[in-house]
C-alpha cells in the first residue's frame, strides 16, 4: 500500500471517528477535541493536529445540524432517555456510553456495599453508539443487581423490553443483548 493511499485511508477513519464522537454526544467538548486531537497526531503526524481536529469537528458539527433539521419531532434517541427514565424508576441504573462492563460491576458492587443493591443495570459502550449512530440499532447489555446477565423468561427481561416497546422502540433480546431498533438521533443545540 501507498504512502498516499495509507494517509487516505488513516484520514477517514479518523474523520468517522470524529464524526461519531461529535454524533454521540457522550464527551464534553473539550474531551471530544483532546480525543480527536490524538487521534489526528497519531494517524496522521505530518497534519497540525489541532487545526486538523477543530476544522473536523466543526464540519461534523454542521452536518450534524444541517441533518437534524429533517428528524422528526420525538427521535429514538429522545425515546430511548425516556424510556431509560423509567427504567430507573424501577430501580434498574441505566449507563450510557460507559468504557467496558467493569463500569457496571463496579456501580452494583457500590450499591451492594451500601446496603443498596439495585434490581438491576442496563448499560452500553461508545461502540455501540457509534454503531446506532449509522446502523439504527443499539445492544443494551442488562444484568441483575448480582451481575448475572438476564435470560429469556427473567422477568427483569420482560420488564425491561416492555419499557422500551411502550416508549416505541422495538427491541428483542439476541446472544445474552438487547437489540434496540434505534437511530442515536442526539440533537445539538443551535448556535
Amino acid at each position: 500500500m501507498s504512502r498516499e493511499s495509507s494517509d487516505s485511508l488513516a484520514e477517514q477513519h479518523v474523520r468517522e471517528f470524529t464524526r461519531a464522537g461529535v454524533r454521540a454526544g457522550l464527551l464534553a467538548e473539550a474531551d471530544l477535541r483532546r480525543e480527536v486531537i490524538e487521534a489526528v497526531a497519531a494517524e496522521l503526524p505530518d497534519r497540525d493536529a489541532e487545526e486538523t481536529a477543530d476544522a473536523w469537528i466543526a464540519e461534523a458539527r454542521e452536518e450534524l445540524r444541517v441533518d437534524q433539521e429533517s428528524w422528526p419531532e420525538a427521535t429514538d434517541y429522545e425515546r430511548l432517555q425516556t424510556a431509560f427514565a423509567e427504567l430507573e424508576l424501577s430501580d434498574v441504573v441505566a449507563l450510557q456510553g460507559v468504557e467496558d462492563h467493569w463500569e457496571a460491576k463496579k456501580l452494583l458492587q457500590e450499591r451492594a456495599s451500601a446496603g443498596e443493591p439495585p434490581r438491576g443495570v442496563a448499560w452500553f459502550t461508545p461502540p455501540d453508539v457509534w454503531h446506532a449512530v449509522d446502523h439504527g440499532m443499539l445492544e443494551v447489555n442488562v444484568w441483575h443487581g448480582d451481575t448475572a446477565n438476564v435470560e429469556p423468561g427473567d422477568e427483569l427481561l420482560d420488564d425491561v423490553l416492555g419499557i422500551l416497546e411502550k416508549h416505541g422502540l422495538s427491541a428483542q433480546f439476541d446472544e445474552g443483548r438487547i437489540e434496540v431498533s434505534a437511530h442515536w438521533h442526539r440533537r445539538i443545540p443551535a448556535v
